[in-house]
């Protein structure tokens, strides 16, 4: 697992140097992945920026990020941290919203996601620092659980082609705490304890076998049947967040 690290740091580092920029910023959740990624550009000896961003957070989550954000910021001299309360700038915006939009409680819990996602281009931009994302393969490229211009507005994915198990093991074997790599993954949106698998309707190992199944359905079990229902319907749904922006192109025969 350490040439696997290696490899993801030294792209990092390769990445950002094509770039002429001097680190990376990365929001700080209190989950696995934004903890291994934020490891991943610690390792890489550039800047590293961690930035936790509460809005009405639960405080469990709020401790485990700044439980990593100590333990980084102890281990590597490179990495700095700051932050950031949102939830009053949040409340203040959805006050300003019609009332339809602002008890929306989707919208809503997107609008947390692009908040951070604006912090982090400013904190990035006034240091010379690209944004790093934290999304895995299943989030980003199986189910499209993310927010599209929140947490999917990003100049970098360095742990996109990792599946969640895979993320997992590499956190446990850099050394993330176990409070992290054990905690029930949520995308910490909602106020509530409410967990990825409980918005999803399937675990990160059952998606991450839908994502790959490629064989006879009828040999599949009513829970099979189920995951890859679920999978292939989020999928779908998601293909917007997942393919480039559509452009209408003109005929030539239309230009003037």
């Amino acid at each position: 697992m350490d040439q696997l690290s290696d490899f993801i740091s030294s792209w990092l580092a390769t990445y950002c140097g094509v770039a002429r920029q001097e680190g990376y910023v990365i929001g700080i959740s209190g989950g696995v992945d934004s903890a291994l990624t934020s490891t991943l550009c610690a390792k890489t000896g550039l800047k590293t920026l961690l930035v936790s961003m509460p809005i009405h957070q639960q405080p469990d989550q709020l401790k485990r990020a700044h439980q990593h954000i100590a333990w980084l910021t102890t281990n590597f001299t490179n990495v700095t941290s700051i932050e950031v309360d949102l939830t009053d700038s949040f409340e203040t915006f959805r006050s300003t919203l019609p009332a339809e939009v602002s008890n929306h409680e989707l919208s809503m819990a997107n609008t947390r996601a692009r908040l951070r996602m604006t912090t982090l281009y400013a904190i990035g931009q006034t240091n010379a620092c690209l944004v790093a994302g934290t999304g895995n393969k299943i989030e980003d490229f199986g189910v499209g659980f993310y927010t599209k211009y929140g947490d999917g507005g990003v100049d970098v994915s360095p742990i996109a082609d990792l599946t969640k198990s895979e993320v997992w093991a590499l956190a446990k074997h850099l050394g993330v705490s176990q409070e992290i790599t054990n905690a029930k993954p949520t995308d910490g949106l909602w106020g509530s304890d409410r967990s990825d698998e409980d918005q999803l309707g399937a675990s990160y190992p059952e998606l991450e076998w839908a994502m790959e199944f490629n064989g006879n359905e009828a040999n599949l079990s009513e829970r099979q049947c189920e995951v890859l229902a679920i999978y292939r319907r989020f999928n779908t749904a998601n293909q917007h967040k997942m393919k480039p922006i559509p452009v209408c192109i003109i005929p030539e025969e239309l230009r003037f």
